[in-house]
């Protein structure tokens, strides 16, 4: 029988249909995910020793080499004296992993918070959180609230500088990568291109030798520097926080890490139940002063 074009387009439609309903029928569908209870999912990853660390059942934490005081004490950050060293142990142990159980590796400070996978499971190493390197990395909550300082040699001219005006003319130095550096560039903006070193250790020499006026470093490594380095230079001042957000050091994991919630709670346990302080207290306790430049 011949049937009318409109009539064959709704008998082929219809067919279509019908074998489309039976397809989708038959084929495996996705299961729907079942809500977990608030605050499962935290619990068993952050269980206690047995995290999903990058060896079983210890904890990889890296710095740079040398480790520098007052952060570790005699470059051995295996030790537990110096602030980072003790900060260090206290996340782990909060973790739920001992001395024992903590391997130290040793990773240069630009390549902590570069992209790329990471072979430790945090890296502490004085890092400023920052939103730039978030983009590479992820931070744990800040374990340090640090502002940056200036130090020159005494007999300098650099060292009578009162204002950020002052140093506007000189040549400043800072290790690369460092918030040191940025504020020589974004807050100093001075009219000399300033010096970047790979080492702090190298600045340190420039200043020495009298390739810069000045060099830029965090507070407690300014006062260990002129206390007990380079003691014929001293802090000239420290600059007060850009934006009003205290610049703070994190811990450094891999971006997406799995252990960034479990460690920025054991770091938000340890201010909380003042253990922070009292490590500060402990091996910072010399860098509580200097002259702030405006």
């Amino acid at each position: 029988m011949y049937l009318a074009p409109n009539t064959l387009r709704r008998v082929v439609s219809a067919a279509v249909v019908a074998l489309l309903a039976t397809a989708v029928g038959c084929a495996p569908q996705p299961e729907k995910s079942a809500a977990k209870p608030a605050g499962t999912a935290g619990a068993a990853t952050c269980a206690k020793g047995k995290l999903a660390t990058q060896t079983a059942g210890k904890l990889t934490i890296a710095t740079d080499e040398p480790a520098y005081e007052p952060w570790f004490k005699d470059g051995k950050p295996a030790s537990g004296k110096g602030f980072e060293s003790a900060v260090a142990y206290a996340v782990a142990q909060r973790l739920g992993y001992d001395k024992a159980n903590v391997v130290w590796q040793s990773v240069p400070f630009n390549k902590a918070f570069a992209p790329g996978e990471k072979t430790f499971d945090f890296d502490i190493n004085q890092v400023s959180i920052s939103a730039e390197r978030k983009k590479a990395v992820d931070f744990s909550s800040g374990y340090y609230d640090v502002r940056q300082a200036v130090i020159a040699l005494k007999n300098s001219k650099a060292a009578k500088a009162t204002s950020i005006a002052d140093l506007k003319g000189l040549k400043l130095g800072a290790q690369v990568g460092t918030t040191s550096l940025d504020y020589i560039d974004d807050v100093v903006k001075p009219t000399q291109e300033p010096a970047a070193y790979a080492k702090n250790d190298q600045a340190k020499s420039a200043l020495q030798n009298g390739q810069v006026d000045a060099i830029v470093v965090d507070l407690p490594t300014a006062f260990y520097i002129t206390a007990a380095e380079v003691t014929d230079a001293k802090i000239v001042g420290q600059f007060e926080n850009q934006g009003g957000t205290p610049e703070q050091f994190g811990l450094v994991l891999d971006k997406g890490s799995a252990l960034t919630p479990c460690v920025t709670t054991a770091v938000d346990a340890l201010r909380k139940d003042g253990t922070l302080a009292s490590i500060e207290k402990q091996w910072l306790s010399d860098a509580v002063a200097a002259p702030v430049l405006k």
